[in-house]
Protein backbone atom coordinates (compact mmCIF):
# COMPACT_ATOMS: atom_id res chain seq x y z
CA UNK A 1 0.00 0.00 0.00
CA UNK A 2 1.29 3.45 -0.93
CA UNK A 3 2.26 5.94 1.80
CA UNK A 4 -0.83 7.88 2.90
CA UNK A 5 1.08 11.13 2.33
CA UNK A 6 0.46 10.59 -1.37
CA UNK A 7 -3.31 10.03 -1.11
CA UNK A 8 -5.55 11.66 -3.70
CA UNK A 9 -9.31 11.53 -4.35
CA UNK A 10 -10.34 8.83 -6.80
CA UNK A 11 -10.94 10.08 -10.33
CA UNK A 12 -8.89 11.90 -12.94
CA UNK A 13 -5.71 13.41 -11.50
CA UNK A 14 -4.27 16.62 -12.94
CA UNK A 15 -1.86 19.31 -11.83
CA UNK A 16 -0.48 18.71 -8.35
CA UNK A 17 -2.51 15.50 -8.09
CA UNK A 18 -0.80 14.10 -11.18
CA UNK A 19 2.62 15.16 -9.90
CA UNK A 20 1.85 13.43 -6.60
CA UNK A 21 0.96 10.23 -8.46
CA UNK A 22 4.26 10.33 -10.36
CA UNK A 23 6.22 11.00 -7.17
CA UNK A 24 4.47 8.13 -5.37
CA UNK A 25 5.48 5.67 -8.06
CA UNK A 26 9.11 6.74 -8.07
CA UNK A 27 9.30 6.74 -4.28
CA UNK A 28 7.63 3.34 -4.09
CA UNK A 29 9.75 1.82 -6.84
CA UNK A 30 6.86 0.96 -9.14
CA UNK A 31 5.40 2.15 -12.44
CA UNK A 32 1.94 2.25 -13.98
CA UNK A 33 0.75 0.83 -17.29
CA UNK A 34 -0.26 3.41 -19.87
CA UNK A 35 -2.85 1.77 -22.10
CA UNK A 36 -4.05 2.97 -25.50
CA UNK A 37 -7.83 2.90 -25.89
CA UNK A 38 -10.04 3.26 -28.95
CA UNK A 39 -13.62 2.71 -27.70
CA UNK A 40 -15.67 2.99 -24.53
CA UNK A 41 -15.37 -0.80 -24.26
CA UNK A 42 -11.56 -0.77 -24.18
CA UNK A 43 -11.58 2.28 -21.93
CA UNK A 44 -13.93 0.74 -19.37
CA UNK A 45 -11.90 -2.49 -19.41
CA UNK A 46 -8.75 -0.54 -18.53
CA UNK A 47 -10.44 1.14 -15.56
CA UNK A 48 -11.89 -2.20 -14.47
CA UNK A 49 -8.40 -3.71 -14.61
CA UNK A 50 -7.05 -0.95 -12.39
CA UNK A 51 -9.84 -1.43 -9.87
CA UNK A 52 -9.19 -5.19 -9.76
CA UNK A 53 -5.46 -4.60 -9.25
CA UNK A 54 -6.18 -1.93 -6.62
CA UNK A 55 -3.84 0.31 -8.53
CA UNK A 56 -3.99 3.43 -10.66
CA UNK A 57 -3.73 3.68 -14.42
CA UNK A 58 -2.82 5.91 -17.34
CA UNK A 59 -5.37 6.03 -20.16
CA UNK A 60 -4.05 7.34 -23.44
CA UNK A 61 -5.30 8.00 -26.95
CA UNK A 62 -3.33 8.27 -30.16
CA UNK A 63 -4.66 10.50 -32.90
CA UNK A 64 -6.06 7.46 -34.69
CA UNK A 65 -7.56 6.09 -31.51
CA UNK A 66 -9.26 9.42 -30.86
CA UNK A 67 -10.64 9.50 -34.40
CA UNK A 68 -12.01 5.98 -34.02
CA UNK A 69 -13.56 6.89 -30.66
CA UNK A 70 -15.52 9.69 -32.35
CA UNK A 71 -16.68 7.33 -35.09
CA UNK A 72 -15.40 6.71 -38.58
CA UNK A 73 -18.58 8.23 -39.98
CA UNK A 74 -17.34 11.78 -39.26
CA UNK A 75 -15.97 12.97 -42.58
CA UNK A 76 -13.63 15.64 -41.22
CA UNK A 77 -10.77 13.50 -39.89
CA UNK A 78 -9.11 16.32 -37.96
CA UNK A 79 -12.36 17.27 -36.27
CA UNK A 80 -12.94 13.62 -35.37
CA UNK A 81 -9.48 13.37 -33.78
CA UNK A 82 -10.26 16.36 -31.58
CA UNK A 83 -13.84 15.42 -30.72
CA UNK A 84 -12.94 11.81 -30.02
CA UNK A 85 -10.20 12.83 -27.61
CA UNK A 86 -12.59 15.23 -25.85
CA UNK A 87 -15.36 12.61 -25.65
CA UNK A 88 -13.03 9.99 -24.18
CA UNK A 89 -11.72 12.42 -21.58
CA UNK A 90 -15.22 13.49 -20.54
CA UNK A 91 -16.19 9.81 -20.30
CA UNK A 92 -13.34 9.20 -17.85
CA UNK A 93 -14.00 12.37 -15.86
CA UNK A 94 -17.57 11.13 -15.34
CA UNK A 95 -16.81 7.51 -14.45
CA UNK A 96 -13.28 7.19 -13.02
CA UNK A 97 -14.13 7.99 -9.41
CA UNK A 98 -16.73 5.22 -9.42
CA UNK A 99 -13.99 2.69 -10.17
CA UNK A 100 -12.26 3.85 -6.98
CA UNK A 101 -8.85 4.55 -8.54
CA UNK A 102 -6.84 7.48 -9.85
CA UNK A 103 -6.70 7.83 -13.62
CA UNK A 104 -4.30 9.88 -15.73
CA UNK A 105 -5.64 11.14 -19.07
CA UNK A 106 -2.91 11.41 -21.70
CA UNK A 107 -2.53 11.72 -25.46
CA UNK A 108 0.10 9.58 -27.14
CA UNK A 109 2.61 10.30 -29.94
CA UNK A 110 2.11 13.59 -31.76
CA UNK A 111 4.78 14.31 -34.35
CA UNK A 112 5.30 17.55 -36.27
CA UNK A 113 2.22 17.16 -38.47
CA UNK A 114 0.07 16.57 -35.36
CA UNK A 115 1.10 19.69 -33.45
CA UNK A 116 -2.19 21.36 -34.59
CA UNK A 117 -4.07 18.44 -32.98
CA UNK A 118 -2.36 19.05 -29.66
CA UNK A 119 -3.01 22.79 -29.94
CA UNK A 120 -6.70 22.15 -30.66
CA UNK A 121 -6.89 19.93 -27.60
CA UNK A 122 -5.26 22.67 -25.56
CA UNK A 123 -7.99 25.03 -26.78
CA UNK A 124 -10.51 22.53 -25.43
CA UNK A 125 -8.52 22.05 -22.23
CA UNK A 126 -8.35 25.78 -21.54
CA UNK A 127 -12.11 26.12 -21.95
CA UNK A 128 -12.63 23.14 -19.64
CA UNK A 129 -10.25 24.73 -17.10
CA UNK A 130 -12.24 27.97 -17.15
CA UNK A 131 -15.39 26.02 -16.26
CA UNK A 132 -14.03 23.48 -13.78
CA UNK A 133 -10.68 24.71 -12.49
CA UNK A 134 -8.84 21.71 -13.91
CA UNK A 135 -7.68 20.69 -17.39
CA UNK A 136 -9.39 18.11 -19.55
CA UNK A 137 -6.18 16.09 -19.89
CA UNK A 138 -3.45 15.45 -17.35
CA UNK A 139 -0.74 15.55 -20.02
CA UNK A 140 -0.04 15.55 -23.74
CA UNK A 141 2.90 14.09 -25.63
CA UNK A 142 4.99 15.76 -28.30
CA UNK A 143 7.09 13.27 -30.23
CA UNK A 144 9.48 15.39 -32.27
CA UNK A 145 12.31 12.91 -32.00
CA UNK A 146 12.57 12.66 -35.80
CA UNK A 147 13.25 16.41 -36.00
CA UNK A 148 16.36 18.43 -35.26
CA UNK A 149 16.82 18.63 -31.51
CA UNK A 150 16.71 22.45 -31.60
CA UNK A 151 13.23 22.36 -33.14
CA UNK A 152 12.19 19.52 -30.83
CA UNK A 153 13.09 21.40 -27.67
CA UNK A 154 11.92 24.83 -28.82
CA UNK A 155 8.44 23.47 -29.61
CA UNK A 156 8.35 21.60 -26.31
CA UNK A 157 9.30 24.82 -24.54
CA UNK A 158 6.61 26.80 -26.38
CA UNK A 159 3.81 24.38 -25.62
CA UNK A 160 4.86 23.65 -22.03
CA UNK A 161 4.60 27.36 -21.28
CA UNK A 162 0.98 27.21 -22.37
CA UNK A 163 0.23 23.89 -20.66
CA UNK A 164 1.75 24.80 -17.31
CA UNK A 165 -0.73 27.65 -16.93
CA UNK A 166 -3.56 25.13 -16.57
CA UNK A 167 -1.66 22.53 -14.56
CA UNK A 168 -0.76 20.17 -17.38
CA UNK A 169 2.37 18.10 -17.88
CA UNK A 170 4.24 17.47 -21.13
CA UNK A 171 5.81 14.22 -22.27
CA UNK A 172 8.68 14.63 -24.73
CA UNK A 173 10.69 12.08 -26.69
CA UNK A 174 14.46 12.11 -27.11
CA UNK A 175 15.85 9.40 -29.33
CA UNK A 176 13.70 7.31 -31.65
CA UNK A 177 11.47 4.50 -30.42
CA UNK A 178 11.52 1.95 -33.23
CA UNK A 179 8.34 0.66 -34.84
CA UNK A 180 5.18 2.54 -35.72
CA UNK A 181 2.27 3.85 -33.64
CA UNK A 182 -0.74 5.08 -35.61
CA UNK A 183 1.31 6.58 -38.40
CA UNK A 184 4.02 8.00 -36.14
CA UNK A 185 7.42 6.34 -36.01
CA UNK A 186 9.99 4.47 -38.07
CA UNK A 187 10.43 0.82 -38.97
CA UNK A 188 12.78 -0.85 -36.50
CA UNK A 189 14.88 -2.35 -39.28
CA UNK A 190 15.42 0.97 -41.07
CA UNK A 191 16.03 3.17 -38.03
CA UNK A 192 19.48 4.66 -37.48
CA UNK A 193 20.72 2.42 -34.67
CA UNK A 194 22.39 5.31 -32.85
CA UNK A 195 19.05 7.13 -32.64
CA UNK A 196 17.46 4.14 -30.88
CA UNK A 197 19.53 5.11 -27.84
CA UNK A 198 19.01 8.50 -26.20
CA UNK A 199 22.11 10.56 -25.46
CA UNK A 200 22.32 11.67 -21.80
CA UNK A 201 23.66 15.06 -22.90
CA UNK A 202 20.42 15.71 -24.80
CA UNK A 203 18.41 14.79 -21.73
CA UNK A 204 20.43 17.22 -19.61
CA UNK A 205 19.80 19.97 -22.16
CA UNK A 206 16.06 19.29 -22.03
CA UNK A 207 16.08 19.32 -18.23
CA UNK A 208 17.85 22.68 -18.09
CA UNK A 209 15.38 24.20 -20.54
CA UNK A 210 12.08 22.74 -19.37
CA UNK A 211 12.30 22.21 -15.62
CA UNK A 212 12.04 25.96 -14.81
CA UNK A 213 8.84 26.13 -16.89
CA UNK A 214 6.74 23.25 -15.65
CA UNK A 215 6.29 19.53 -15.12
CA UNK A 216 7.51 17.21 -17.87
CA UNK A 217 8.53 13.63 -18.49
CA UNK A 218 10.97 12.08 -20.94
CA UNK A 219 10.38 9.11 -23.20
CA UNK A 220 14.02 8.13 -23.51
CA UNK A 221 14.97 5.49 -26.05
CA UNK A 222 17.07 2.58 -24.89
CA UNK A 223 16.48 0.19 -27.76
CA UNK A 224 12.75 -0.15 -27.13
CA UNK A 225 10.29 -0.51 -30.01
CA UNK A 226 6.57 -0.41 -30.66
CA UNK A 227 5.05 -3.79 -31.37
CA UNK A 228 6.28 -7.31 -30.70
CA UNK A 229 9.32 -8.63 -32.54
CA UNK A 230 11.05 -12.00 -32.60
CA UNK A 231 13.73 -12.51 -29.91
CA UNK A 232 17.07 -10.96 -30.79
CA UNK A 233 15.69 -8.11 -32.89
CA UNK A 234 15.42 -5.75 -29.95
CA UNK A 235 18.36 -5.07 -27.61
CA UNK A 236 17.19 -3.16 -24.55
CA UNK A 237 19.82 -1.18 -22.66
CA UNK A 238 18.13 0.30 -19.56
CA UNK A 239 21.51 1.45 -18.27
CA UNK A 240 21.12 4.42 -20.65
CA UNK A 241 18.34 5.64 -18.34
CA UNK A 242 20.67 5.31 -15.36
CA UNK A 243 23.34 7.34 -17.17
CA UNK A 244 20.89 10.14 -17.95
CA UNK A 245 19.71 10.29 -14.35
CA UNK A 246 23.29 10.35 -13.06
CA UNK A 247 24.33 13.17 -15.42
CA UNK A 248 21.40 15.42 -14.47
CA UNK A 249 21.91 14.69 -10.78
CA UNK A 250 25.60 15.57 -11.03
CA UNK A 251 25.25 18.70 -13.17
CA UNK A 252 22.13 20.11 -11.50
CA UNK A 253 22.77 19.02 -7.91
CA UNK A 254 19.46 17.19 -7.58
CA UNK A 255 18.45 14.16 -5.58
CA UNK A 256 18.53 10.69 -7.10
CA UNK A 257 16.47 9.93 -10.22
CA UNK A 258 15.42 13.55 -10.90
CA UNK A 259 13.95 12.69 -14.29
CA UNK A 260 10.42 11.37 -14.76
CA UNK A 261 11.01 8.65 -17.35
CA UNK A 262 8.65 6.84 -19.69
CA UNK A 263 9.12 3.38 -21.22
CA UNK A 264 7.59 3.22 -24.70
CA UNK A 265 7.01 -0.07 -26.48
CA UNK A 266 6.52 -2.18 -23.36
CA UNK A 267 4.71 -5.02 -25.14
CA UNK A 268 6.81 -8.17 -25.33
CA UNK A 269 9.66 -6.78 -23.23
CA UNK A 270 11.72 -8.98 -20.93
CA UNK A 271 10.46 -8.79 -17.37
CA UNK A 272 13.97 -8.31 -15.98
CA UNK A 273 14.49 -5.30 -18.27
CA UNK A 274 11.17 -3.83 -17.15
CA UNK A 275 12.20 -4.11 -13.48
CA UNK A 276 15.60 -2.58 -14.22
CA UNK A 277 14.04 0.35 -16.10
CA UNK A 278 11.64 1.01 -13.21
CA UNK A 279 14.58 1.11 -10.78
CA UNK A 280 16.05 3.96 -12.84
CA UNK A 281 13.00 6.20 -12.45
CA UNK A 282 10.51 4.95 -15.04
CA UNK A 283 7.01 5.69 -13.71
CA UNK A 284 5.02 4.88 -16.88
CA UNK A 285 5.20 1.99 -19.34
CA UNK A 286 3.19 2.08 -22.55
CA UNK A 287 1.36 -1.09 -23.52
CA UNK A 288 -0.78 -1.34 -26.64
CA UNK A 289 0.12 -4.30 -28.85
CA UNK A 290 -0.33 -6.83 -26.05
CA UNK A 291 -3.66 -5.38 -24.93
CA UNK A 292 -4.93 -5.29 -28.51
CA UNK A 293 -4.22 -9.01 -28.78
CA UNK A 294 -5.67 -9.67 -25.32
CA UNK A 295 -8.89 -7.95 -26.42
CA UNK A 296 -9.13 -9.75 -29.76
CA UNK A 297 -8.09 -13.30 -28.89
CA UNK A 298 -11.16 -14.12 -26.73
CA UNK A 299 -13.43 -12.82 -29.48
CA UNK A 300 -11.90 -15.25 -31.96
CA UNK A 301 -12.31 -18.09 -29.50
CA UNK A 302 -15.95 -17.13 -28.83
CA UNK A 303 -16.76 -16.97 -32.54
CA UNK A 304 -15.13 -20.36 -33.13
CA UNK A 305 -17.07 -21.85 -30.22
CA UNK A 306 -20.40 -20.43 -31.46
CA UNK A 307 -19.74 -20.46 -35.19
CA UNK A 308 -23.38 -20.95 -36.22
CA UNK A 309 -24.47 -17.91 -34.21
CA UNK A 310 -22.38 -15.72 -36.48
CA UNK A 311 -23.92 -17.22 -39.63
CA UNK A 312 -27.57 -17.59 -38.65
CA UNK A 313 -29.95 -15.82 -36.30
CA UNK A 314 -31.84 -19.11 -35.93
CA UNK A 315 -30.30 -22.56 -36.42
CA UNK A 316 -31.48 -23.80 -39.85
CA UNK A 317 -31.57 -27.38 -38.63
CA UNK A 318 -33.29 -27.32 -35.24
CA UNK A 319 -34.62 -23.73 -34.91
CA UNK A 320 -32.42 -22.75 -31.95
CA UNK A 321 -32.27 -18.94 -31.57
CA UNK A 322 -28.75 -17.53 -31.26
CA UNK A 323 -29.47 -14.02 -30.03
CA UNK A 324 -27.65 -14.54 -26.72
CA UNK A 325 -24.50 -15.51 -28.60
CA UNK A 326 -24.40 -12.81 -31.28
CA UNK A 327 -25.51 -10.02 -28.94
CA UNK A 328 -22.42 -7.72 -29.02
CA UNK A 329 -22.47 -7.57 -25.23
CA UNK A 330 -21.67 -11.29 -25.09
CA UNK A 331 -18.48 -11.24 -27.13
CA UNK A 332 -17.27 -7.73 -26.28
CA UNK A 333 -17.45 -8.72 -22.62
CA UNK A 334 -15.08 -11.59 -23.36
CA UNK A 335 -12.78 -9.06 -25.03
CA UNK A 336 -12.91 -6.73 -22.02
CA UNK A 337 -12.07 -9.62 -19.70
CA UNK A 338 -9.03 -10.30 -21.88
CA UNK A 339 -7.68 -6.80 -21.29
CA UNK A 340 -8.47 -6.97 -17.58
CA UNK A 341 -6.47 -10.18 -17.17
CA UNK A 342 -3.52 -9.05 -19.32
CA UNK A 343 -3.17 -5.88 -17.27
CA UNK A 344 -2.95 -7.87 -14.03
CA UNK A 345 0.26 -9.30 -15.49
CA UNK A 346 1.46 -5.79 -16.36
CA UNK A 347 0.77 -4.51 -12.84
CA UNK A 348 2.74 -7.44 -11.41
CA UNK A 349 5.67 -6.78 -13.76
CA UNK A 350 5.68 -3.08 -12.86
CA UNK A 351 5.41 -3.67 -9.10
CA UNK A 352 2.22 -1.63 -8.81
CA UNK A 353 -0.29 -4.24 -7.63
CA UNK A 354 -2.19 -2.81 -4.65
CA UNK A 355 -0.46 0.57 -4.93
CA UNK A 356 -3.39 2.89 -5.64
CA UNK A 357 -3.06 6.30 -4.04
CA UNK A 358 -6.84 6.81 -4.22
CA UNK A 359 -8.36 7.57 -0.83
CA UNK A 360 -10.42 4.64 0.40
Amino acid sequence: MTDSNYSQPAGVVTGEGYQTLVAAGKAGGYALPAVNVTTSSTLNAVMEAAALAKSDVIVQLSNGGAQYYAGKGIQDAFQAKVLGAVAAAEHVHLLAEHYGVCVVMHTDHADRKLIPWVEALLDQGERYFEKTGRPLYSSHMLDLSAEDIDFNLSECERLLKRMSKIGMSLEIELGVTGGEEDGVGVDVDSADNSKLYTQPEDVLRAYKLLSPIGHFSVAASFGNVHGVYKPGNVKLRPEILKDSQALVQKEEGTGSNPLNLVFHGGSGSEKSKISEAVSYGVFKMNIDTDTQFAYSKPVGAFVNEHAKAFQYQIDPDDGTPYKKQYDPRAWTRKAEEGIVQRLQEAYTDLGSMGQSIAKS
